[in-house]
């Protein structure tokens, strides 16, 4: 319960911070619309891309199974999102909410896709997005969302890990130019997405400002 209501805090903080307070309202501070759908909707294209499913490319090409779990986190923050957008038009507040999605992820009972069947993984993961364009109803979407977790092989526990180290590096990169075209992802040959991984299982990372400063370091030296 605790891990859900502090994800919930740290994203509506990113969002105030990024698009300003009106978020809610679905406009940015600059005043451009927000469609929290389908920002889910491309992220789930970019982890259909984790697979190697194109018949006239790479044919060789492997499944990056560390970069389904970030593509999975970067649905949670939209799927975040666009539960405390709903949640707000509802009255819902936010503990209410939180317990919401503490009873769906105890209630998840599904077996995991083998990591050999990725045809099956990715029939997964479009049925989700199915759900999403043709049947929306938010607690039913959240449960979608943790049984396509449960699916990939990504835990609770590991998704609120790597939804804190996302989380910082969503805001240093927004600090570091992000926005303007001016940040750089790619650290001395490596994604910051792997980066940011990297030092949350090497390092027992203890709070927000640590691994923002350790971040910083090694962007300064790149």
């Amino acid at each position: 319960m605790n891990q859900i209501i502090s994800m919930l805090k740290l994203q509506k903080k990113l969002n105030d911070e990024t698009n300003g307070v009106q978020w809610y309202d679905g406009v940015t501070k600059q005043g451009k619309i927000i469609d929290w759908k389908r920002c889910i909707f491309l992220e789930a294209a970019e982890l259909i891309d984790s697979y190697p499913w194109k018949h006239w490319k790479s044919i060789d090409a492997k499944v990056d199974f560390e970069n389904i779990k970030i593509e999975l986190v970067d649905i949670w923050h939209f799927v975040m999102s666009e539960a405390l957008k709903v949640a707000k038009e509802q009255g819902i507040a936010l503990e209410k909410l939180a317990k919401e999605i503490e009873a769906i992820v105890k209630s998840i009972n599904v077996k995991v896709i083998e990591k050999e069947q990725i045809y099956e993984q990715v029939e997964a993961i479009e049925a989700f997005v199915k759900e999403l364009l043709c049947n929306f109803e938010l607690f039913a979407f959240i449960r979608n969302f943790f049984i396509l977790c449960a699916k990939l092989d990504l835990d609770f526990d590991e998704l609120y890990r790597l939804y804190l180290g996302k989380n910082v590096l969503n805001k240093f990169r927004q600090d570091y130019g992000y926005k303007e075209g001016t940040y750089n992802k790619i650290w001395n040959g490596k994604e910051d997405n792997l980066i940011m991984q990297e030092i949350l299982e090497k390092e027992d990372i203890k709070d927000f400002d640590e691994l923002y400063q350790k971040l910083l370091k090694i962007y300064q030296n790149i």
